[in-house]
């Protein structure tokens, strides 16, 4: 996805344009009776009394504008809970809800298309047809808030719940790992060391590396027949220190400011082409709901769970023979040593005094073992001794060490058998 692309999409996203929209189109409904009046039958409003429609737009307007309020302030309500049992990263996701969005556009555009058929009304704008145009526009209206009402009532039974935000996290995380699964290497080539002669492009800015336009950096390396090396991969913290890519070319010093344009680096990371940060963001909320204070330790099996569904998107056969998209573009591309670090360190260290927990993390990492490529394997015996040499020191009794050692050892043998099948 390109930068513009990908900035628009974020806007989209966002609560005030929905909101917006919903606006500006309940407005303009409110005053189309106006230009479709000489097309009523003049008739018709004796018929179906379309002076009830005074009545109908004030008791709309009054509750709509209540309606939104309780809204807001539940929408709030939900933020702070998120940000208290589940974690701060997550609420941008919650942010992002669509049900919830689409709800509060409905309410705040029913209560201005309300307002604006009231202004023109008491103006007399609409004449006698007019009404009977604003008249059926408003049943449409009220079947919509209907609608609209009995699925917010559904939805706020989730919204803001620990287990409806953990899914939300996973699915923005599965999303990203499923796109960098497909393209490895961010579709170009696998990485080369920079040549001696490459000239480093460095930021002014110190952030994290939110989005990388590869297509725009691809047709910048063709235009001007230059090869591009990537030093850093979307979530990666950058100061002006440390290179963004390295330009091996002629004229390589013109193409910095173009190359440093195609990043877009900010004060936090995004889901979107990070997969490791929705990793860390489900780990933090196991290791949240461990902490003292909340003791959930069935948050923290359940998270194990999604994180051994994250990986297996990452644990099938990588396709040798897709075409690289960008054959100009040298990238990274993602270390199964960093996602595994990632999920489970945190789980290990605060759920070691917690023998469930410490079961079911060796129950999960021998799946990883059965399911993954040899580095998964790798990876899955070095944090089950890990967990095993942590729950050692925190557990009191010798049963519970015993089960997890016999686990561990289970652990170890997948490993090996892993290692060795051709």
């Amino acid at each position: 996805m390109s930068k513009w692309l990908w900035l628009l999409s974020r806007i989209l996203r966002r609560t005030w344009f929905r909101a917006t929209m919903f606006s500006l189109l309940a407005a303009a409904t409110a005053l189309i009776a106006i230009v479709v009046e000489p097309y009523i039958p003049r008739d018709l409003p004796t018929k179906i009394g379309a002076d009830a429609v005074d009545n109908i737009l004030g008791i709309i307007a009054s509750s709509m504008l209540a309606v939104t309020t309780f809204s807001l302030s539940t929408m709030v309500s939900a933020y702070s809970a998120a940000t208290s049992n589940v974690t701060p990263r997550a609420t941008t996701l919650i942010m992002e809800d669509s049900t919830t969005q689409n709800v509060l556009s409905t309410f705040l555009g029913s209560f201005l298309f309300s307002l604006v058929g009231i202004i023109a009304l008491s103006t007399g704008a609409y004449g006698e047809a007019g009404r009977v145009v604003l008249f059926a526009v408003t049943i449409l209206v009220i079947a919509l808030i209907v609608v609209t009402l009995l699925r917010w009532i559904d939805h706020l039974s989730r919204l803001g719940r620990v287990t409806e935000t953990t899914a939300r996290v996973e699915a923005a995380a599965a999303k990203a790992m499923r796109l960098r699964f497909e393209t490895p290497h961010l579709g170009g080539r696998a990485p080369i060391d920079p040549p001696a002669s490459s000239t480093a492009v460095c930021s002014e800015r110190i952030g994290y590396v939110q989005h990388i336009d590869v297509g725009a950096l691809s047709d910048l390396a063709d235009a001007n027949e230059a090869r591009i090396i990537l030093a850093v991969s979307p979530g990666a913290f950058v100061d002006p220190s440390r290179p963004l890519a390295w330009i091996d070319a002629e004229g390589a010093c013109d193409l910095a400011d173009p190359v440093e344009g195609c990043f877009t680096i900010e004060d936090t990371r995004s889901f979107d082409q990070d997969p490791r940060f929705g990793a860390a963001v489900l780990a933090e909320i196991a290791s949240r709901a461990l902490s003292p204070a909340i003791n959930d330790p069935g948050t923290a099996i359940d998270v194990i769970g999604r994180a051994v569904r994250l990986l297996a998107i990452a644990a099938g056969p990588t396709d040798e023979t897709k075409a690289i998209a960008y054959p100009r573009l040298f990238a990274a591309d993602m270390s199964p040593d960093d996602l595994f670090d990632d999920l489970f360190n945190p789980i290990a260290r605060d759920g070691a005094a917690i023998v469930e927990v410490g079961m079911r993390l060796q129950k999960a990492l021998l799946s990883l073992c059965q399911l993954g490529p040899p580095a998964f394997a790798r990876n899955a015996a070095r944090h089950s001794r890990l967990a095993l040499k942590r729950a050692d020191a925190a557990l009191a009794l010798d049963e519970d060490r015993a089960i997890l050692r016999e686990l561990g050892e289970a652990v170890a043998r997948a490993a090996i058998v892993r290692h060795n099948r051709p």
